[in-house]
């Protein structure tokens, strides 16, 4: 199964990478408005691919270089492919570039909040900016476009840039040179909705429901009569690849839960009775905890913590697949920010923020073929299609929770005393967030067991126990994320309850800090 095309018969935009650190909001903007897309690297966009993908529209992302060095790269095959391309900060300057127009390196940079203004009327602006109008956008560059290729025209203006955004109507070519697809670009999503439906003439047609009936018949072509083993991890992508695996090959599925001691408190024994009682799936229960914890007996340093875990979880599978018959395939729940985080703009290794176990195939001698039916989603997306499939809302709706799970919510050495008491300060946490009804508002809410001890007092005597750190985020699709704003009520309660019930917890703390500068997980 060619998995990247696998929604080829869908309307489609391009989504050119050149690097920047937002280029998979862009996709989940087009995505909430019901567009496909995909994206790939420039280095990978040559004319023989993009005319093989046949996008009805292309657009130019953001980039961390600038237009003026020797080395920018050759966009005219994208230029020449005849259908409607928008440019992206960097995006709209290395089409100006390409076309006969100038950029230079400004000493009147923009980063952060701006105004652009509208100077008069664009097919790109219909029902949303009016001429005349100031509208709050979101703008980060030090390149500028300084003159405008033959055809073009400024429609909008911002403080330090005189060019914000740029139209050639007749060619259908736009550039802009803050960021749309950014939330503090207000109206940025009606934007790309304008761009996408108005002007690349796209209806709208990627559903979940389509996705679904699709995935189905593309996992049946694939697999035929081979059998397949799925790794559950106890979170929602795995769940998920599972329940739409087996409702196109049914008991050709044999999934297998390798309980690693470094789950949360009880999902252990949910996903077991969920998926043998209620959807009646083959499922091999591995109880691995003593074999996890003695290989990371020591393991202080995070990717190593994360290769020990992709290593054992291969070596399970491994010995697992040869007591299944015909057993040709191994399911994962990649998913697409995934895929995209593994690969960077040039094709290479991008820069490691943290390793993905998920991704990068599995060992030869395993034998066994990928099946990925979640490589083309983002999180939000799988979600959604949980619910088309029936899963219960409260196991959909559950936070994410990383494939190593709490062996990097436990800085330092990971032993099953500090796995336990982690589980037990987490259950309390969590289970205080949802008697506040705050479970849904929250992306992901987790406690962090530090490598840390703290002198205390509790009746007469002294402690000198851990400290544990509390971490909620906002979020709308994990790329940037905000703290969540409780109340110091609350956060006091919580804290209470911990150390009343958690014996080795001396202290409390929450983490505020956002996505950037931090990541969401501590390791």
């Amino acid at each position: 199964m060619d998995q990247q095309h696998a929604a080829e018969h869908h309307e489609r935009i391009l989504i050119v990478d050149f690097g920047s650190q937002v280029t998979q909001l862009i996709a989940r903007r087009l995505r909430e408005d019901g567009i496909y897309c995909e994206i790939h690297p420039y280095t990978k966009t040559d004319d023989a691919f993009v005319k093989d993908f046949g996008p009805k529209g292309i657009i130019l992302s953001g980039g961390p270089n600038s237009v003026t060095s020797a080395d920018r790269p050759n966009v005219s095959g994208l230029l020449n492919f005849g259908v409607p391309v928008l440019g992206i900060c960097y995006g709209q300057q290395v089409m100006v570039a390409e076309l006969g127009g100038e950029v230079e390196v400004s000493g009147e940079r923009e980063f952060g909040r701006a105004e652009v203004r509208a100077l008069a009327p664009s097919a790109l602006f219909q029902g949303t900016w009016a001429t005349g109008g100031t509208y709050p956008v979101w703008m980060s560059h030090g390149d500028r476009v300084i003159s405008l290729p033959e055809g073009f025209s400024a429609v909008g203006v911002s403080e330090n840039a005189p060019f914000a955004v740029i139209a050639d109507e007749v060619r259908n070519f736009f550039g802009v040179q803050f960021h749309p697809e950014v939330v503090h670009t207000l109206d940025g999503a009606r934007l790309l909705s304008n761009f996408t439906k108005k002007i690349c003439g796209l209806t709208g047609d990627w559903t979940m429901a389509a996705f679904r009936d699709e995935m189905i018949a593309k996992i049946r072509e694939q697999v035929g009569d081979g059998r397949v083993i799925c790794g559950l991890s106890g979170g929602v992508d795995s769940a998920v690849a599972a329940v739409l695996i087996h409702e196109a090959i049914g008991d050709q599925l044999t999934c297998v839960f390798v309980d690693t001691g470094l789950m949360r408190m009880n999902e252990g024994k949910e996903v077991v009775e969920l998926f043998r009682n209620s959807y009646n799936i083959p499922l091999i229960h591995v109880e691995a905890e003593e074999m996890f914890l003695s290989e990371l007996n020591g393991v202080s340093d995070p990717e190593k913590k994360r290769k020990i875990i992709g290593r054992l979880f291969v070596e399970i599978f491994e010995k697992e697949a040869g007591k299944v018959d015909n057993a040709k395939f191994l399911a994962q729940g990649t998913l697409y920010p995934d895929v995209i985080e593994s690969v960077s703009a040039t094709g290479g290794p991008s820069v490691t923020i943290k390793s993905h176990h998920n991704v990068g195939g599995l060992p030869e001698r395993m034998g066994l073929d990928l099946v990925e039916p979640l490589r083309e989603l983002f999180k939000d997306e799988v979600r959604a299609l949980g619910r088309e499939l029936g899963l219960p809302d409260a196991f959909v709706s559950r936070h994410p929770f990383p494939g190593p799970g709490l062996a990097i919510r436990i800085p330092g050495e990971i032993t099953k005393e500090g796995a336990d008491l982690l589980r037990k300060a987490d259950k309390i946490y969590l289970d205080a967030i949802r008697e506040e009804g705050l479970y849904n508002e929250i992306w992901q809410a987790f406690a962090v067991l530090l490598p840390v001890r703290t002198v205390g007092v509790m009746g007469d005597a002294r402690t000198y126990d851990q400290v544990l750190g509390l971490r909620a985020v906002t979020s709308t699709d994990g790329m940037t994320a905000d703290t969540y704003p409780f109340t110091h009520d609350f956060l006091s309660r919580v804290s209470t309850k911990i150390i009343n019930n958690c014996v080795g917890i001396g202290r409390v703390v929450y983490d505020i800090t956002s996505k950037p500068p931090g990541t969401i997980e501590w390791e």
